[in-house]
């Protein structure tokens, strides 16, 4: 699978800190995003900000469930408590954003990335949480990525605050990531069956991004399917 950035593209200039951020990311994806997705991106900037805050939105609300239905594991409690606070803050400050350009809220269905990545999920426990972990790891990592693929092409002040969410967003995957581990290794499965699922997530996250898709949305493949 190519890593590298699609030619012609420009690149995100990163401090050292922001590139420190980033490497991991970009380590665990099994694809950059190609130019494709971020020259129609960029051409129908209200689209993507409105996808973005639904996202922002629905990563709370996912989290929230996992909290409900998994109760009885304190250190994922913990963890997510401190993921539902921040994104609902990012989807209020998307919406702040949208408030200042003017952009009313629009209904956006959802796009078909997060349906393919679900219906992976295998149907017993702990395999099923596990699953959804890490998941949730290759949601957040991609958006990280992508806030990284549009900051050199938008105006001033959207490349400002995708900066931002880059610096405080990108731990999330690893957080996602850790907990998948930790919830395995209490139930004595082994290394190995967990970095299989990740790898066999890799993949589908990845030809999701770099497969034609009839609709753009901020996790969307290839434009024109």
């Amino acid at each position: 699978m190519n890593t590298a950035p699609p030619s012609g593209q420009k690149t995100l200039q990163l401090s050292t800190p922001e590139h420190a951020l980033l490497e991991p990311v970009l380590a665990f994806l099994g694809a950059r995003t190609p130019e494709g997705w971020v020259n129609a991106a960029v051409n129908n900037l209200p689209l993507l900000i409105q996808d973005h805050a639904n996202c922002e939105k629905k990563a709370a609300s996912t989290a929230i469930n996992l909290m409900f239905r998994y109760g009885f594991f304190t250190e994922l409690q913990v963890r997510l408590a401190q993921l539902v606070r921040e994104e609902m803050l990012h989807y209020e400050q998307v919406l702040s954003l949208m408030k200042e350009r003017g952009q009313a809220w629009q209904a956006v269905p959802a796009g078909r990335y997060a349906a393919g990545l679900r219906k992976e999920i295998r149907t017993h426990e702990p395999a099923a949480l596990i699953d959804v972990l890490i998941i949730g790891a290759f949601v957040e990592a991609r958006s990280c990525e992508r806030f990284a693929a549009l900051a050199p092409f938008v105006d001033e002040e959207l490349s400002r605050f995708y900066r931002f969410l880059l610096k405080s967003e990108s731990r999330h995957f690893e957080d996602y990531l850790q907990l998948a581990i930790q919830i395995a290794q209490e139930h004595h499965k082994p290394e190995q069956e967990v970095s299989e699922r990740i790898a066999h997530f890799r993949q589908i996250e990845a030809d999701l991004i770099l497969s034609p898709d009839s609709e753009l949305r901020f996790h969307s493949g290839l434009p024109g399917g």
